[in-house]
């Protein structure tokens, strides 16, 4: 007598992709936060050559002590070296140096500027389909954007000098997205973000300490507890997943959660700096939060985007 074949149960698998992503903008929205109250005790430079420093030590001594197979071809290590410099190094420095004499919130603002130029330069050079749907959703973001901080630029002073190291930040987060979808490097990207972090850390120590003083540093509970968040929270967690969220989606896609960072720094800012929120800031999420779903959505299959 046989027996008749019994059915498998199929148990849903839990979706942690929005938590992923959830997480990855709370810690990247509350790195301008943290990066400011670090540059306020540190020389900017000397406070990201140790940051990124620490952080790479840390994940490629974890992933030797977990005997993590190493799977990057020499190509692919020189690719990391070279995205550390551009998404690190030049990213955070140009940033950081920006951030003495601008907002926490107005260098968040500057940034979420990625998402336009990204789609531009994804459409010209990886091919990616840049549909009405997403130019609306681009510039639903970029609207929601300019609304939050339009009065606070009426009310408030930035140094333009300051302002031109954030853009060039800018040009750099975008040149370093494109070339790693372009690149494609193979292998952990665990490891990969280890190799780029001590890339910039190399690369940024002789020039901090060339151009800054150890005698500027003051030694404080906020310096220690923004370079521990900046570390732990920012160069190894947040890069991790935002270099996963590219691998996952499209440049255009994954960069379109940019937008959502400047009314959350702004919230972090307020809470922890101090500095200054309006109500009328919050009115902003809305064209923010269609412009993201717009941009991010997949297209249907059997349908032809316009």
């Amino acid at each position: 007598m046989s027996l008749a074949p019994t059915t498998s149960l199929i148990t849903p698998t839990f979706n942690t992709r929005p938590l992923q992503i959830a997480l990855f903008c709370a810690l990247w929205s509350f790195a301008f936060v943290a990066g400011k109250a670090g540059v306020a005790d540190c020389p900017p430079l000397i406070l990201l050559a140790g940051r990124f420093t620490l952080a790479g030590v840390l994940i490629l001594g974890l992933s030797a002590l977990m005997r993590e197979h190493w799977n990057l071809r020499p190509r692919d290590i020189a690719l990391c070296a070279l995205l550390g410099v551009i998404n690190n190094a030049l990213y955070l420095g140009l940033g950081y140096i920006g951030l003495q004499t601008v907002s926490a919130g107005i260098g968040g603002l500057i940034v979420s500027a990625n998402p336009v130029f990204t789609a531009v330069l994804a459409a010209l050079v990886l091919h990616e389909a840049l549909t009405w749907r997403k130019v609306v959703g681009l510039v639903l973001g970029v609207a929601g954007v300019a609304f939050i901080v339009w009065h606070r630029i009426a009310i408030g002073t930035e140094a333009w000098h300051g302002v031109g190291f954030t853009l060039a930040s800018l040009a750099s987060i975008v040149a370093g997205t494109i070339l790693f979808k372009r690149l494609a490097p193979h292998g952990s990207l665990w490891i990969g973000n280890g190799i780029q972090n001590l890339a910039a850390g190399l690369v940024l120590t002789p020039l901090a300490f060339s151009l800054s003083s150890v005698g500027d540093i003051v030694p404080s509970w906020r310096l220690a507890g923004a370079f521990a968040f900046l570390v732990l929270g920012g160069s190894i967690v947040a890069y991790w997943l935002w270099f996963r969220l590219l691998t996952l989606y499209g440049a255009t896609a994954a960069s379109a959660w940019h937008f959502v960072m400047p009314p959350l720094a702004m919230l972090f800012a307020w809470l922890a700096l101090g500095e200054l929120i309006d109500l009328r800031d919050l009115l902003g999420v809305i064209p923010v939060a269609i412009g993201i779903y717009l941009v991010t959505r997949p297209v249907r299959r059997g349908t032809q985007a316009a």
